[in-house]
């Protein structure tokens, strides 16, 4: 009689057990916000992502942008292809998280419907623009557990349009930019093919002004903004240094294609040639000390081989 108890007693704790197991998991997963997908950083107390313990970078479509080789001295015979990449980058280290240019067109201006749309932009300068895109830069974002609010820092190579199309979601963060270049961000009419609305809310950001020509974001080499003046007139390029892919810069508009590089041709548009070729030789002298990689950002053959978001590079 006492095992038959002591079996039935064990058999409606057990069942009890269940339920309770059940439930206490529908809790932990309303907490956690569920499940997690590939390289989605674990949620901090906080409810931001908690900090990798080596720098991460992340690859982020912009689009595909329709060009003409003509404006960067090429012919189409020149190049790979006259198409352009449109990238951003996310830049997620131990001390906070940098967004790296905003891409083309802003989120809000169109709705991903499943296949690519292509969308027709008129600058102020009343040139047409074709930009063909698949997906938002913020639903990039949610994928790898990021939201706007979580990234800590914001630098744009320069203020072109294709690089600031979501700068104002990241207004929140800090800005990071030189004062000749937020000056001319400003003024009543900025030089070159520029979308001042969609930058605008920067103005009231909380700004770190760029005066070195090597400003350490989170002070310890790991990633550092160096100044590379001529495209515009606060032209700037990013290092990364990646502890297995090694150190990679990030080109914003020091070129476009490849070609311009192995052709040495320079675009029709520059703020000052002669401060390009300045600035492409410091780069090529940085590259050639550190051993880095030079990522050009537009260049798009080079842009599609590289690993996308949700993957990134550490």
């Amino acid at each position: 009689m006492m095992p038959m108890l002591f079996a039935f007693l064990h058999r409606s704790r057990a069942a009890m057990a269940l339920p309770l197991a059940a439930a206490a998991l529908l809790v932990m997963i309303a907490l956690t916000g569920g499940p997690r997908t590939f390289a989605q950083a674990p949620a901090s107390p906080a409810g931001r992502p908690a900090p990798p313990s080596t720098v991460r970078l992340y690859v982020l479509d912009g689009g595909v942008l329709e060009s003409d080789p003509a404006r960067y001295r090429l012919t189409p015979r020149d190049v790979k292809t006259t198409q352009l990449s449109v990238a951003a980058y996310l830049i997620v280290h131990p001390r906070g998280v940098l967004m790296w240019d905003t891409g083309a067109v802003p989120d809000g201006d169109w709705k991903p419907v499943g296949t690519p749309v292509q969308q027709r932009l008129v600058l102020p300068n009343k040139e047409e623009r074709s930009v063909t895109l698949r997906t938002t830069l913020a639903s990039q974002l949610t994928e790898i557990g990021y939201r706007p609010a979580d990234v800590t820092h914001v630098a744009l190579s320069h203020y072109h349009w294709d690089h600031t199309a979501n700068a104002n979601a990241f207004a929140g963060a800090t800005w990071l930019v030189p004062k000749a270049e937020r000056d001319e961000m400003f003024a009543e009419k900025p030089f070159g093919n520029v979308r001042p609305s969609t930058y605008v809310a920067l103005k009231g950001s909380r700004t770190v002004i760029v005066t070195a020509d090597e400003h350490d974001v989170f002070g310890d080499g790991g990633v550092i903004i160096k100044r590379a003046a001529g495209h515009t007139v606060g032209h700037q390029v990013l290092y990364v240094r990646l502890e297995r892919t090694g150190g990679v810069v990030l080109s914003g508009d020091l070129y476009h294609y490849e070609e311009e590089r192995t052709l040495n041709r320079l675009p029709t548009f520059e703020f000052s040639e002669d401060q390009t070729r300045a600035a492409r030789q410091s780069v090529d002298a940085f590259l050639k000390k550190t051993g880095a990689q030079l990522w050009i950002q537009h260049h798009l053959p080079a842009h599609a081989a590289l690993r996308q978001a949700p993957a990134f590079y550490d």
